[in-house]
């Protein structure tokens, strides 16, 4: 149902494992994913999560309408905080950067998952859509508020009024994803960015992470504070010989690129 791989120092791959039935969020799912981002979270030799879906057809479709037909409180998934219930709550909570490789549709609940992630990588299969309104569902999980700040609020409109697919490459040009590739590459684009994210040290992940996250949430000048604030308190902290430690890694880096 929930697969958790380490391929190497530092990363973590997360794969929803139910392709039979689109890789759809059931209670168990959603509770098997919360308790994985948790685990990881508090994990040391984790510093980058990769999640996907299992298959080509579908990162995750949403919400299993199939088990909320048949039971009178499962709609109570659609609105919840608990992120024991809510995914996007769950990845939200998560400090450590998570990578979304986005191999097939992202439906609704599903693309409310794909929003909580930090950074998203598709493969030419991907498709996003919104169909809450078409379904009769409210969202609950994050979509009314965060695709607008990412797309903008007409494109957002048209797609959720709608309930019409956004395919891959359409998504780059508007902004939601990162970058467009082939199927067969999705995983290798994905661990080679989580690679790079992993060189970093711990601390400055979850600590730029936050600081771009909250910054987000408020307004320019508050942000500006805010990383005023965050930068003092950290750079009060790194010598000369912290930074002339790195210094040739980093060039090098540089001169590689």
């Amino acid at each position: 149902m929930l697969l958790v791989e380490k391929p190497f120092d530092g990363v973590a791959v997360v794969t929803l494992n139910r392709p039979e039935a689109m890789n759809a969020l059931s209670k168990a799912l959603r509770q098997a994913l919360r308790q994985a981002m948790v685990e990881l979270d508090a994990d040391p030799e984790v510093k980058v999560i990769v999640l996907t879906g299992a298959g080509e057809r579908a990162f995750t479709a949403g919400l299993d309408l199939k088990e909320l037909s048949s039971d009178p409180l499962g709609m109570g998934a659609a609105n919840t905080t608990d992120p024991a219930e809510n995914p996007a709550r769950a990845l939200l909570a998560t400090r450590k950067p998570i990578i979304g490789a986005i191999n097939g549709v992202a439906i609704t609940g599903g693309f409310e998952v794909a929003l909580a992630c930090d950074v998203l990588i598709c493969s030419t299969n991907a498709r996003f859509a919104d169909t809450h309104a078409r379904v009769g569902i409210t969202p609950g999980w994050g979509l009314s508020q965060k695709l607008s700040r990412v797309i903008g609020p007409y494109r957002a409109k048209e797609l959720s009024l709608t309930g019409n697919f956004l395919d891959a490459r359409t998504a780059y040009e508007w902004g939601l994803a990162n970058r467009v590739v082939e199927p067969g590459e999705l995983m290798e684009a994905a661990l080679t960015l989580a690679r790079q994210m992993a060189d970093i040290e711990a601390d400055m992940l979850v600590g730029y992470k936050a600081m771009i996250d909250d910054g987000y949430e408020t307004t320019l000048a508050e942000g500006l504070k805010l990383e005023h604030e965050r930068s003092l308190a950290h750079n009060v902290e790194v010598t000369p010989e912290m930074v002339a430690a790195r210094r040739e890694k980093v060039q090098a880096r540089g001169r590689s690129q």
